[in-house]
């Protein structure tokens, strides 16, 4: 898989193209993958690569627990819900889920998200050119999600290097401690002020929040935040990306979607299935079992990989390649049983609201011939495209 630097995650992580891999492991005779565990710690760990075996091991969290999440993320983020299991998780799921309720959403989605995406477009829009990873892609759902948990637009840039630094700590955990510390330190005046004296605002919900009259402890609290930062940030700029990168090399659809909004769904769930940013989730066999016939030893850290699922062939015609029109199926972009993503319904939302807004504001976008060989989708645990150079009409 990947090796560790000094300063981050090795170029063979960060480039990775493992598709055609994880293809012919998918179709072999034993679809598990058994490699050396190297950041997953010692022992073997096996990747699972298709979908009825992903789907149904990510449904199983009695045989295949997420307290690996602890052990691994763990020490970055801290207490975390993705690292809890049985009715510890159900707890406190249910607790942080009161916060990410429909009329949140409603409210954000005409406050925050809207005005975000906007106020970037507008410092392109009269250039007839940009990078939009640089621009836009990389800044608009950071920007969203400091401004849920209340940090200055002003910091935001702060927090999206905090929030890699974080994401990638296990290949380089110097880095990835300091980030996490650093976070925190400027994240306790916020929750403080919201436990003196609530202001109805999403951090305020978490702070105060109760399930069985308990509340999030500070240990759970910020573990959350440190999980939801980063997650809310990094992983919904990089399946924009893929989005965009999509459209940009598919003009006959970027042509139909010009010409029909009701299609940005569709687009965004293709994306998902497509090319996900995070391909894979963690969890820890509980006892000796077996996946599609192949043995998976008790203890041993499992890689679901959500990104080779979501281009089986048995399940999609044409997996490898980004379709608009195809039958409605669930994927696994956002996992799925007990564990399934709780911020998907803002990602979905922060998508469908940004790429409405760039085609309404971008008139006749292509990809700048200029730059083109940048814009590749790449990466082994998380893929997107490092640049998108495009022209439009200057407005």
């Amino acid at each position: 898989m990947a090796a560790e630097t000094q300063d981050g995650p090795s170029i063979e992580w960060l480039m990775a193209q493992p598709y055609d891999m994880w293809g012919e492991v998918r179709r072999s005779e034993c679809p598990v993958m058994a490699t050396e565990a190297d950041a997953m710690g010692p022992g073997t760990f096996y990747q699972i690569t298709r979908f009825k075996d992903a789907d149904s091991v990510l449904r199983d969290d009695k045989g295949f627990a997420s307290s690996i999440n602890t052990q691994h993320i763990g020490q970055f983020m801290g207490e975390l819900i993705v690292g809890m299991d049985g009715e510890e998780h159900r707890k406190y799921r249910n607790l942080v889920a009161k916060a990410f309720r429909a009329s949140q959403l409603e409210r954000w989605d005409e406050t925050l998200v809207r005005p975000t995406i906007r106020r970037l477009i507008d410092a392109i829009a009269p250039l007839g050119r940009a990078d939009l990873v640089a621009s836009v892609t990389t800044k608009y759902p950071m920007q969203v999600i400091c401004g849920i948990v209340g940090v200055p637009l002003d910091d935001a840039e702060q927090f999206t290097q905090w929030a890699e630094e974080i994401n990638t700590g296990p290949l380089a955990p110097e880095r990835g401690h300091k980030a996490s510390a650093a976070m925190v330190e400027y994240l306790r005046p916020l929750v403080e002020a919201r436990r003196a004296e609530p202001s109805g605002d999403f951090l305020s919900d978490l702070v105060h929040a109760e399930v069985d009259s308990e509340q999030l402890t500070d240990g759970k609290l910020y573990g959350f935040l440190r999980l939801l930062l980063p997650a809310g940030g990094e992983t919904t700029f990089r399946v924009m990306g893929n989005a965009l990168l999509a459209l940009l090399t598919h003009p006959d659809d970027l042509a139909r979607v010009y010409a029909d909004r009701e299609l940005v769904p569709e687009v965004i769930e293709e994306t998902l299935r497509w090319e996900t940013s995070v391909t894979m989730v963690s969890r820890v066999a509980t006892a000796d079992s077996e996946v599609s016939g192949c043995p998976i030893a008790a203890g041993s850290p499992v890689g679901v990989l959500t990104g080779s699922a979501n281009r089986d062939e048995t399940r999609w015609d044409d997996a490898d390649q980004w379709k608009l029109g195809r039958p409605v199926q669930h994927h696994l972009a956002f996992g799925t049983g007990p564990h399934q993503c709780l911020g998907m319904h803002l990602a979905r939302l922060e998508l469908r609201v940004g790429l409405i807004e760039i085609l309404d504001r971008l008139p006749n976008l292509r990809l700048d011939p200029a730059g083109v060989d940048s814009a590749v989708v790449e990466g082994y645990a998380f893929r997107g495209p490092r640049a998108l150079p495009v022209t439009f009409d200057a407005s």
